[in-house]
């Protein structure tokens, strides 16, 4: 009788361990995300299976190009997934189908070079915002269906859960996040 105690009482402190150990793990490290809506494509996809790096940013800022995970800002308790396009301190100003990041063109290259998307369905619309300490200016890839920081505004780096590092599924997607280097 006192064996099968013993044994079950390490059986439950097993089990409180590895509990444990996933709740610090996904609070602090990794988080799953899955990808709701066509807002990213064509480089991600609704139902897409990612993991989240919760840990890079508090080691290092967020760069321009990386596809980040963050709080909604109009919406609570909905996270959005969108492509840092504009840095703390940085213009960002958007003409038709182009950006410019302190009046420098951005060459978008994880775009296909036959994707082209107007930044709203006017074409001669132009949207200017210099951005705060701390602000970031996101973008979805398929600028014609994608709510962000152009209706939104700028989001906080506090506002960020982190950075999109591996896609797990569908299989054919599996393999880290691609981030484009930027000349500018």
């Amino acid at each position: 009788m006192k064996e099968s105690l013993s044994a079950i009482f390490e059986i439950i402190k097993t089990v409180v361990f590895v509990l444990i150990t996933a709740f610090l793990i996904r609070t602090f490290l990794f988080q799953p995300f899955v990808v709701e809506g066509n807002s990213m494509e064509p480089n991600m996809h609704s139902n897409q299976y990612l993991i989240v790096d919760k840990l890079s940013y508090r080691l290092k800022n967020p760069q321009r190009g990386e596809v980040v995970v963050f709080a909604a800002p109009d919406i609570a308790g909905v996270d959005y997934i969108k492509r840092i396009i504009g840095l703390p301190g940085e213009t960002v100003k958007i003409t038709g189908d182009k950006i410019y990041i302190d009046n420098k063109s951005v060459d978008e290259k994880y775009l296909p070079d036959d994707y082209h998307t107007y930044i709203t369905n006017d074409k001669d619309t132009t949207l200017e915002t210099k951005l705060g300490p701390n602000e970031y200016f996101m973008m979805g890839d398929n600028r014609q269906h994608s709510h962000d920081s152009r209706s939104v505004g700028s989001v906080n780096k506090k506002e960020i859960v982190g950075r999109a590092w591996l896609s797990l599924y569908p299989f054919n997607s599996i393999g880290k996040i691609f981030v484009p280097s930027f000349s500018n």
